[in-house]
């Protein structure tokens, strides 16, 4: 087999490229380099630069690597700039799966994993969140992702094409310093920017209804979601009828804003720095804790790594790209 993995220069994609190598199999990556970052991409892997919009691109990118399977990550995914830029997240999330589908229904390539997000379920008012908890998402971005499945399950019944559509929980850490998320958009990275830089992380609402006060959210780590996502393909894979998945990523344990921000500060040597709380953030739900039975159930997969390797990992990353802010 041959797998093609959009987004594949991305942070997730980067991880999920490593693990599928490691399993033996064949990869190629297309990345448009907006976010990701060629030098993420390994020695021997091809990289094909464009877009999921580019038809005549997948078309040669099929043909010329002989893609079997896909691995759809390419997309647009910051909550806030979908609200202020929604058409574009539509184009790239909706119409660049939109032509991928296209492409593979025409070239014969039948089976896709489909990078989703909790964002599908809105503001889950739920101790666990299943996959049949209602989908009422609230802004573009999570739209698109409910929409992109949609479309993949339709086309996969209409053209014979296996999909899995994984739900990503919180993700954060990373499988080897040079991979880290060199973004600043996740809390993981956002707090240890701001204790490096000697300011107090921020901290939106403690007046939830939780034990401290603060959102409780369940945090995946990205090398655990990457073998989620062999295992989704080796299933897609195995010999039977056209498969149809639906699968929360998580832990299905839930650590709230407060504990993780007392953590990072901890492993990063930054006690001193005290956070400061600030209003909610509209829309933010008190809690959002995946249900990960399904995924043991239909892949036999669970996760192996706790929070602290998480922010253990995405420190060492922090310091390998910014070694002027290693302390000591």
């Amino acid at each position: 087999m041959s797998y093609l993995i959009t987004g594949g220069a991305g942070y997730i994609g980067a991880h999920v490229v490593r693990a599928l190598r490691q399993a033996g199999e064949t990869v190629v990556v297309l990345d448009d380099l907006t976010t990701g970052v060629a030098a993420r991409v390994p020695e021997g892997v091809p990289l094909v630069v464009g877009s999921t919009l580019d038809r005549e691109l997948l078309n040669r990118t099929f043909a010329e690597h002989g893609v079997t399977d896909v691995v759809h990550l390419a997309a647009k995914k910051q909550v806030g700039e979908s609200v202020e830029m929604p058409l574009h997240y539509y184009r790239e999330n909706v119409y660049g799966l939109q032509t991928l589908l296209e492409a593979m229904a025409a070239g014969g390539v039948g089976r896709l994993v489909f990078s989703s997000s909790a964002a599908v379920y809105g503001m889950p008012d739920v101790d666990l969140v299943t996959e049949e908890t209602p989908c009422v998402p609230i802004n573009p971005y999570g739209e698109t992702k409910l929409v992109g499945e949609w479309m993949a399950r339709a086309a996969g019944k209409a053209h014979g094409i296996s999909t899995a559509c994984l739900r990503y929980f919180n993700v954060a850490g990373s499988a080897a310093p040079e991979l880290a998320d060199t973004g600043v958009y996740n809390i993981v990275p956002m707090v240890i920017e701001k204790l490096t830089e000697g300011a107090a992380p921020l901290i939106f609402g403690d007046d939830y209804d939780t034990p401290d006060g603060t959102c409780i959210r369940d945090y995946i780590h990205v090398a655990d979601l990457a073998d989620a996502h062999v295992a989704a393909a080796r299933k897609l894979a195995e010999p039977g009828p056209v498969r149809d998945l639906t699968l929360n990523i998580g832990r299905g344990e839930g650590v709230s804003v407060r504990e993780m921000v007392d953590l990072i500060a901890e492993i990063t040597g930054h006690d001193e720095v005290t956070a400061q709380v600030t209003p909610r953030r509209p829309g933010d739900p008190a809690r959002v804790v995946a249900a990960a039975d399904r995924i043991a159930t239909e892949l036999g997969w669970k996760a192996h790594r706790d929070v602290r390797d998480m922010i253990t990992s995405a420190w060492a990353g922090w310091q390998h790209h910014r070694p002027q802010e290693r302390r000591g």
